[in-house]
């Protein structure tokens, strides 16, 4: 196939010229447009009359549960984001990775981690992967970006929100392929000012349009202030008619938990009947919206965390106040991607904007404050304690203020699953996904069960937009793609875009898994893992309840079969030194948690019947 491009009315053109063998090239219209595989030589924008090439929004939620949305099963109000699911349709077997950078690294190149820069997260490089090529903590320059080829193929590309995947000029997003960007550099921060959490790096650092922010603009607020920037970059370059894509890095609802008084108190008292009985009215709702099937068992409650049922009062009230706050953050984050909504209704582009909306990770369930301050005596802690000093209830969402909402509330967050962000159980990388727009011909408000991944999102989009990825990057060989295109899923035409012998794998802090089909193959450091590898049949054991490794041993043979070919091809290097060393010894012995268990503890006070009842004889 010959690609050439002709000017039509400011719009190119795309020619096609059939190879001499006369061999058949099927061209697959998305929206009325030409659309080419991430594999197919160069390729041109294209328009068909007056056929526009759809507009793209990425919205990423930071540490946004699964179970969150209403759309999901959720209690807290997200209308807009419910109203893109209703118009299009909700994926639930959907794969991140299991923390931040590395997840944000495979949406914008398509490729494996541990070949694009982000083999760990730059705060977490073990010494015996510092200097290694993948390792680098940002995104190498052996990689294509998803915005640097869509820019070549004529779509205007905009950011605003969390970078998290390099500082240097030649890492920040203006250098990385998007024209206008408004970018936290740092994984998270104030959403009111620039304040960091440790006394190394006292100050975050962003950017807008490649230049360093010495202050940030009046008014700010992170929500709102990305959502102005999104809007604003849209509009400025409008009279062009040109395509755009606009990647919303939302921090929300990433702690500490910042948000305008307004907010706070939108679900008081809600949340102080625990987090059992939540989770339990989550999975209930999964259950009748279609997102689980029924059947589905909750995951065990971490063996640390109490029975809510079991606590004081007013123990249960400050911690349900945590999650009334994190309530508060999504509504937030909701309305504002409500306003993107009206702005692109407004102007005519709302029916032709493709929405893709999830979370990066699991929900963070690790006191991360805590982890940074240290302890007393410490300059860090020092730090916290006079940047980070309003801790008072009544304070929390003010600037100053860091509260995150913990382990108990982080399974909540990721209902039906096991365990949270950072880990490589379901609830680490499991995130419910939204698609919209005029590439989906699936049935409105639908629900699809195929197994998908975030690294889906380069090929998808470049086949959408009619460009292609590149043989060569920097005179180097471009790595390959690790995704699969899901146009020909959501247009109908099949129920997932793996077979049944596609695999996907995972590494991080250690930690490594496998799924393959139905079979998930896991291997965890202590005390979140057994250390060994763990199979689980995730078609009837979607909360991994039951290791199936010691009955099923060809299994374990197969998967592991599949590991070594996902290290050997990315090129994987163990950590020497891993985020949960002492973790055992921080943590109570583990046990299984039992619904009921120990009965002395619950056991009610005896009440004999009335008519038994006596004063006692002189």
């Amino acid at each position: 196939m010959h690609l050439k491009h002709v000017s039509d009315n400011g719009f190119p053109a795309l020619k096609m010229k059939i190879t001499a063998n006369n061999h058949l090239i099927r061209v697959a219209w998305v929206a009325a447009l030409v659309a080419t595989t991430a594999t197919s030589p160069a390729a041109s924008p294209s328009s068909a009359g007056t056929a526009k090439r759809p507009n793209i929004v990425i919205i990423l939620g930071d540490d946004l549960g699964f179970a969150d949305m209403g759309c999901f099963g959720g209690e807290i109000k997200t209308p807009n984001l419910d109203s893109l699911a209703q118009a299009g349709v909700r994926c639930t077997q959907f794969y991140t990775h299991a923390s931040c950078s590395p997840t944000r690294s495979m949406l914008l190149t398509g490729v494996d981690t541990h070949l694009n820069g982000l083999g760990n997260m730059d705060e977490w490089t073990a010494p015996n992967q510092w200097g290694v090529d993948g390792y680098e903590g940002y995104l190498n320059n052996r990689v294509a970006t998803l915005p640097q080829l869509l820019k070549d193929a004529g779509y205007h590309t905009y950011m605003a929100g969390k970078w998290h995947m390099g500082k240097a000029t030649n890492q920040i997003p203006a250098a990385r392929g998007f024209e206008r960007d408004f970018s936290l550099l740092d994984g998270a921060g104030s959403y009111w000012d620039m304040w960091n959490f440790t006394a190394a790096s006292p100050k975050s650092t962003f950017t807008e349009d490649g230049r360093y922010l010495k202050k940030l603009p009046r008014h700010y607020y992170a929500t709102k202030t990305y959502t102005d920037k999104i809007i604003g970059y849209i509009e400025a370059n409008r009279r062009y008619g040109k395509p755009f894509f606009a990647y919303v890095s939302h921090q929300a609802p990433h702690d500490p938990y910042h948000l305008p008084r307004d907010w706070r108190y939108r679900h008081v008292g809600e949340y102080d009947k625990g987090w059992d009985l939540v989770r339990k009215e989550r999975l209930k709702r999964q259950i009748e919206l279609g997102i689980m099937p029924a059947g589905t068992q909750l995951s065990e409650r971490m063996w640390f965390v109490p029975d809510a049922s079991l606590l004081a009062p007013a123990s249960r009230a400050i911690l349900g106040k945590k999650m009334e706050l994190y309530a508060g953050m999504v509504e937030n984050m909701d309305f504002h991607v409500g306003r993107l909504i009206a702005y692109l209704k407004k102007i005519g582009e709302y029916d032709n904007t493709i929405f893709i909306v999830f979370g990066d990770n699991g929900a963070e369930g690790t006191d991360l404050f805590k982890m940074i301050a240290g302890t007393p005596g410490t300059r860090d802690f020092l730090f916290a304690s006079i940047q980070w000093s309003q801790n008072n209830p009544n304070a929390w969402g003010d600037p100053h203020s860091y509260v995150g909402y913990g382990p108990a509330w982080a399974q909540v967050s990721m209902t039906p699953f096991s365990q949270y962000k950072g880990w490589l159980a379901e609830g680490g990388i499991r995130n419910a996904l939204i698609v919209s727009g005029p590439i989906v011909k699936r049935p409105k408000g639908s629900i699809n069960r195929g197994v998908m991944h975030v690294a889906d999102i380069v090929p998808t989009l470049l086949e959408v937009a009619g460009a292609s990825y590149p043989s060569t990057v920097n005179g180097q060989a471009a790595p390959p793609l690790r995704g699969k295109s899901w146009v020909r899923l959501l247009a109908g035409e099949e129920e997932s875009p793996r077979s049944g012998q596609d695999y996907l794998a995972w590494e991080i802090f250690g930690n490594r898994a496998v799924r393959q089909g139905d079979w998930k193959l896991r291997w965890q450091y202590k005390p979140y893992g057994t250390e060994q590898w763990e199979v689980f049949n995730l078609a009837d054991d979607v909360a991994e309840r039951r290791d199936l490794a010691s009955a099923q041993p060809d299994k374990v043979k197969a998967l592991l079969a599949l590991w070594d070919d996902y290290v050997r091809a990315n090129k994987v290097i163990l950590p020497s030194r891993v985020l949960s060393e002492g973790m055992v010894k921080k943590l109570p012995d583990r046990y299984p948690v039992e619904e009921g268990f120990p009965p002395l503890i619950y056991k009610r006070q005896f009440i004999p019947p009335t008519n038994m009842l006596a004063d006692p004889k002189p």
